[in-house]
């Protein structure tokens, strides 16, 4: 989120004492605020000064109103936020104005608190929406079936630029869902072989019994119910690329002649007499340690070497959290779309929970939790409160453990009986002695805005119950 004093609000508002109240509102709490009594003077201002981030209009005005202020803001620049504020009588036509594309309305009389808080809401949807788009414009043509441009994704982009061209064999190393399957498939379609097959193979879903009629084929009559010639997968994929997804799990006697192929580029179908020469480039898979299995007698080391000649580490999500946002709305835009439901997007705050929590299930878990909050949720934005309740206490949680971490020599606990309260003001004031008084650090940290934090800090200092300084 932008720091608060490099952010700039236009407020139009005629009556003089409400111009003024909001005003001293919104700049106490670091917003820099440009007040005008009418609306003209204030368009005026909006095209020559771009780094606005909301309008906050009345919607009746002298002269132009609140409806022509809302359409000349999206015409000047459409990711600026409107807010407009409107009289009891005045809320249907507060609600045309949803409609035509304000973000959200305020009646008469204005809660000041109220007033921030939803200032601080568009700001930070606005500021996400901008975030997204802007790591969609950078995301490459070349990988493009692979969503990410954090600097750990672009670093495996440039692994597999090189290695793509070539015929060497790949061994893919990730957790559970990270997306080996993809950048497989990646290699395979910015290769000379892309005009073949690409075939991929679950080693841990085939019974080991026909794990090797899958691969090589069989004859008629090899065994009880060949009952006739079968083509494996080995031979199909020739002049392709041969996908082994879940490697470790394959059985020592098929890693002997998995070996074999990859060493003589041939192989015998199952029953069969005649040698069969294939030309197919092998990618393998594991989320296992290979090399660990080679010292433990599960696999085999000739092979283990066989097949890293190149390796490529796709990095876990929770190691490249700046492309959650990016995740999650190509998900939540592809899923809705899938569903038939109108497209629906995320508030700030849940986005951020998005982006704190651990994923162990990483890409995968991601995708299967939109999948559910698309069908479960009815209404267009998907909250905090949407999301499941170990989400809202994540970056709480953390920042606690990790303070407790630090008190007893590395052992995280949460004691029992503490309020959530008691578990946020722990937090802060962790990630402040963790960033040594940092606040914008500490914010980040904790994954919430620093006028949250802020604020926060100022009610500890009020109550008595924390540093607040």
């Amino acid at each position: 989120m932008q720091e608060p004093e490099k952010t700039q609000i236009v407020l139009i508002e005629d009556e003089e004492g409400n111009r003024q109240s909001f005003t001293r509102a919104l700049t106490r709490v670091g917003y820099r605020v440009r007040a005008f009594p009418r609306a003209e003077p204030a368009l005026d201002y909006l095209r020559q000064n771009r780094d606005v981030a909301l309008v906050i209009t009345d919607l009746m005005l002298p002269g132009t109103d609140g409806f022509g202020v809302l359409a000349a803001v999206r015409e000047i620049d459409a990711d600026t936020g409107v807010l407009m504020i409107t009289g009891h009588g005045s809320v249907e036509s507060a609600v045309d104005a949803m409609k035509q594309g304000a973000d959200d309305y305020l009646t008469k009389p204005v809660d000041l608190y109220v007033l921030r808080n939803r200032a601080e809401s568009i700001i930070e949807k606005r500021h996400l929406a901008r975030r997204v788009e802007e790591l969609e414009t950078r995301l490459g043509e070349k990988f493009s079936n692979i969503i990410g441009r954090s600097k750990p994704m672009e670093a495996l982009f440039r692994q597999m630029e090189l290695v793509a061209p070539t015929r060497s064999n790949v061994l893919v190393i990730g957790d559970s869902g990270t997306g080996k399957e993809l950048v497989a498939n990646a290699l395979h379609e910015t290769s000379p072989r892309r005009d073949h097959k690409f075939l991929p193979i679950n080693c841990a879903a085939i019974p080991a019994e026909i794990l090797e009629s899958e691969l090589f084929g069989h004859e008629r009559g090899s065994f009880t119910g060949a009952t006739g010639r079968k083509v494996g997968k080995f031979e199909l994929a020739d002049r392709g690329t041969l996908f082994l997804d879940e490697i470790g799990e394959l059985p020592l006697e098929m890693q002997v002649k998995l070996l074999r192929v990859l060493e003589q580029r041939e192989f015998m179908r199952v029953g069969g007499t005649d040698t069969i020469k294939v030309d197919i480039r092998l990618i393998a898979a594991t989320n296992q340690d290979l090399e660990q299995m080679v010292e433990d007698g599960r696999f085999r080391s000739d092979l283990y070497y066989r097949l890293k000649v190149v390796t490529l580490r796709i990095p876990p999500l929770r190691e490249r959290r700046d492309d959650i946002p990016l995740l999650a709305n190509h998900f939540l835009k592809a899923i809705c779309k899938d569903n038939g439901r109108a497209p629906m997007r995320f508030a700030a705050g849940a986005m951020r929970a998005l982006e704190a929590a651990a994923w162990e299930g990483n890409v995968r878990e991601l995708r299967n939790l939109i999948e559910s909050l698309v069908i479960l949720i009815p209404t267009d934005e998907i909250t905090l409160r949407d999301l499941p309740d170990e989400f809202s206490t994540t970056a709480a949680g953390r920042a606690v453990a990790a303070s407790n971490a630090q008190a007893t020599g590395g052992s995280q606990v949460l004691e029992r009986g503490l309020t959530m309260e008691e578990i946020e003001r722990r937090a802060i004031l962790a990630a402040l002695d963790q960033t040594g008084g940092n606040r914008t650090q500490a914010a980040e940290l904790l994954g919430i805005g620093l006028r949250t934090l802020q604020r926060k800090l100022k009610e500890y200092r009020d109550t008595g119950t924390g540093e607040g300084n």
